[in-house]
């Protein structure tokens, strides 16, 4: 029987995040949304990893059930609140799962914080620099989604909500990071995963990434768009376990 998942509440300098474990082992899968999102979102993507390790989902400040902190965050400051919760609540092996926005975050927990993490997953990296406002961001997002499933158009429609009346600020905050001068600096092995219909994170900037990473890897998901880690999640699941046992 599987046993119940543990929810926990960590706050560090003012910011909370929402956390949720379930499954147990040396190996820890974490997983960090995307805009407007939550750690909902991660449902099915969890109950796969489960079997092949400890899953901690996260809602990052203001959004999901985490409060909304004095003041939006930078990606920076996410990532800060991230590493501070990994040094306290983690150990052994550790892969970091970000999609979308969440990837932004994930390369800057690794290079703020060093050995946070064995491995990192970038999963639909934002923000392309040939798409860098709101309005090429939303315009992407609305062709993406035109071809995504029912489950994904609710599921997202209520994580937008949740995200409250500052998701203008948390957009801008998106927008302004830049995670071409970081990439750099990510001394891990990164897998860049992407679904091949996905037209917010293009095959080329995908490529780019990988570019600049030291160590890194591309993988495309075939019939899937932006939403591969919510709809269908099976395809995405399986490349991130394999990545975690080879390297």
């Amino acid at each position: 029987m599987a046993s119940p998942a543990r929810v926990r509440h960590f706050t560090w300098r003012g910011a909370t995040i929402v956390a949720e474990s379930t499954g147990s082992g040396e190996r820890t899968f974490v997983l960090i949304h995307g805009i407007g999102m939550g750690r909902s979102v991660f449902a099915d993507l969890t109950q796969r990893l489960r079997h092949h390790g400890r899953v901690v989902a996260i809602d990052l400040p203001g959004y999901g059930e985490a409060p909304e902190p004095p003041r939006t965050l930078t990606v920076e400051r996410n990532a800060d609140v991230v590493a501070a919760y990994l040094s306290d609540h983690t150990s052994g092996d550790v892969t970091i799962v970000g999609h979308s926005m969440g990837a932004q975050v994930a390369v800057e927990v690794e290079a703020r914080h060093p050995s946070s993490a064995h491995r990192l997953v970038l999963a639909a990296p934002t923000t392309d620099p040939a798409a860098r406002t709101g309005s090429a961001q939303l315009a992407r997002l609305l062709r993406d989604i035109a071809i995504e499933s029912p489950v994904v158009w609710a599921r997202g429609a209520r994580e937008y909500l949740r995200a409250g009346p500052h998701l203008r600020l948390k957009l801008r905050a998106m927008l302004v990071h830049r995670p071409e001068e970081t990439f750099p600096r990510v001394l891990v092995p990164v897998l860049v995963l992407r679904g091949q219909d996905d037209v917010v994170a293009p095959r080329a900037w995908c490529e780019e990434v990988v570019r600049l990473l030291p160590e890194g890897a591309l993988a495309e998901i075939p019939e899937h768009g932006h939403e591969t880690m919510i709809r269908d999640s099976a395809p995405a699941a399986a490349l991130i376990v394999e990545f975690a046992e080879r390297t």
